[in-house]
């Protein structure tokens, strides 16, 4: 299955859902949900919370089918999105709660700190995932195993111009994860908030 759903994909998707198709629900669930827990995980490092908000987030799109808008963007997006919002609301009232009982142990900014940067890691997260294969291979290379784009030209037979070509625009792409929309304002193709 192709990790980018077409905009035909999509529409067919919401109107199974809007009719009321477990099958439908199934078929979503078993595209997005490791999108989804991953997401989760990390803003939260909790398996427990991940799962939560896992089904939350899958109860949600059943139940408001029509939130999503598919001129603004894929359901992946939506979904990865909302995904992003429950889990980072989930991370607040966790802090908050915590902060309380310790008697101030967290200030607010030290709270919001750690809200953005979950943030920028879970958008760095699906950017990775979403990225095409050939700029994901690049960047792993480079990352993971240390390779200068020389060494990733070789290690993907491709030449070195495409390597470099490879790894600029992968990283590009993950320089948009710390970039945030003005308050008030969605990301393009995330449709509305829960």
């Amino acid at each position: 299955m192709p990790k980018d759903a077409p905009p035909r994909w999509d529409r067919r998707m919401q109107q199974r859902l809007a009719r009321g198709e477990a099958a439908a629900l199934g078929e979503l669930y078993d595209r997005f949900a490791s999108l989804v827990h991953s997401l989760a995980h990390r803003v939260l490092s909790d398996e427990d919370e991940a799962d939560r908000i896992t089904r939350d987030v899958f109860g949600y799109v059943w139940e408001n089918p029509d939130a999503y808008d598919p001129k603004q963007g894929s359901m992946r997006s939506w979904v990865a999105k909302l995904t992003q919002r429950q889990a980072v609301q989930r991370l607040r009232q966790s802090s908050e709660a915590a902060s309380r009982a310790a008697n101030g142990g967290c200030s607010t900014e030290e709270l919001e700190l750690m809200v953005r940067r979950a943030s920028a890691a879970a958008r760095a997260d699906y950017i990775v995932t979403s990225m095409p294969a050939p700029l994901r291979a690049a960047l792993e290379l480079a990352y993971f195993q240390r390779r200068d784009y020389r060494q990733a030209a070789a290690d993907l037979s491709i030449t070195e111009d495409e390597a470099r070509r490879r790894l600029r625009l992968g990283l590009q792409l993950l320089s948009s994860a710390t970039v945030r929309p003005p308050d008030g304002a969605a990301p393009p193709g995330y449709g509305r908030a829960l």
